[in-house]
Formats: C-alpha cells, structure tokens, sequence
C-alpha cells in the first residue's frame, strides 16, 4: 500500500470516526427575544419513561428542565430557566421530549444536555448518574435583525472565497508552469570557445 493510499485511508477512518461520535449532537441557532425547540427523542417507548432531565454544562448541579410522573420539579431548577421552559409534548408521544425555550436570550448560549430515564430507575444524586444523554444541543443565540440570515451568508461567501482562491491559483500555477516550459525551449544556446593547447601549435611545426 503506498503512502498516498494509506494516508486517504487513514483520514476517511478519522472523518467516519468522528461522524459516527457526533451523529446525536446538533447545532441551532435562535433570534433573540423568540421560543427555540431542542429536539430530544427517547429510543425506547414514552409510556416508560418517568424522568425526563435537561441539563447545561455550565450550570453544575441545576437543571434547565425537569420532568419527573408528569410533574414538572422546580427543585435545583436555574432561576433564569422558570417559567421559561415547556416540554413540546407532555404526553411524550413516540418518546418525543423536545424542550421549548421562550424569549431566548443571548445568556443562554450554551450546550444542552437531555436525558431520560425509565421506570423503575433509582433517581439519584447527579454526580453518581451514569446514564448517557440521548441528544446534545449547542444553541447559538443572535440579536434580532436577520442576523441568522447574515451568519448563513457570510459562510456561503467564505466557501465561495475558499473555491475561488483556489482556482487563481491553480491558474497561476499552470501559467508559471508553461512559462517556464517555454523558455527551456526558446533560451539560446552559447557556443563556447575552444581553447588550442601548445602542444598542438608545436606538433603542426615539427
């Protein structure tokens, strides 16, 4: 296997690896001032489901949302988050748990975290669950005003100045490249001088 072959080989295993490890995390972006859903589905059927967790990584031991037999818990629930926060479906319908945030504001930027669990779990202390969470949110919040539309197309014009600058200078490569072609071909050949040894001059005398 060739160098060049292995090293494709081994970026496609890195781009699938990390596919594969992100595949539950996803990226929204919300104008400020307006609701955002965080889409959460659970795997196994809604009516086992007894706890339903949203949490944010910078908020340690207080909870975005919590849902436990159908009863919302403000317990350890952030005070920027009551009253703020629905789940889309209380009934849970095919495991949907998706979070409704209102009137979102720039603090809440941030990833999100939801977890559920089923009956028949022990709730315990978070800083000994060992569940893993079914879907990671990173919500990006913008000031109102089309911001969401100037953030897309700014990321469409650098793609398109990424291509472009390639292409010039693919261009300008191959102009050097013949450039330099033609001038191997067209340089004038310099005849040196010969030089005539003594002995020569003296071999013709005698």
């Amino acid at each position: 296997m060739s160098a060049v072959t292995a090293s494709l080989c081994s970026t496609l295993l890195i781009v699938g690896v990390f596919v594969f490890v992100s595949a539950d995390q996803k990226t929204i972006t919300a104008v400020s001032g307006q609701n955002a859903t965080l889409p959460c589905r659970a795997p196994n059927n809604s009516s086992s489901i007894s706890i339903v967790e949203w949490t944010r990584a910078d908020l340690r031991d207080e909870y975005v949302l919590l849902y436990r037999d159908e009863l919302f818990d403000p317990e350890n629930q952030h005070p920027s988050f009551r009253n703020r926060v629905d789940l889309q479906d209380r009934q849970m319908k095919d495991g949907d748990v998706s979070l409704i945030l209102k009137d979102v504001m720039i603090n809440d930027n941030g990833t999100y975290e939801c977890q559920v669990f089923m009956r028949g779990t022990n709730m315990r202390k978070r800083a000994n669950l060992v569940n893993d969470p079914i879907s990671i949110i990173t919500l990006r919040v913008v000031p109102p005003g089309g911001s969401v539309g100037l953030i897309v197309g700014l990321s469409v014009s650098a793609v398109l100045l990424v291509v472009v600058a390639a292409v010039v200078g693919f261009l300008i490569y191959r102009k050097h490249k013949q450039q330099q072609s033609q001038d191997s071909y067209q340089r004038p050949v310099t005849l040196q001088p010969v030089e005539m040894s003594q002995s020569f001059f003296h071999g013709d005398a005698e």
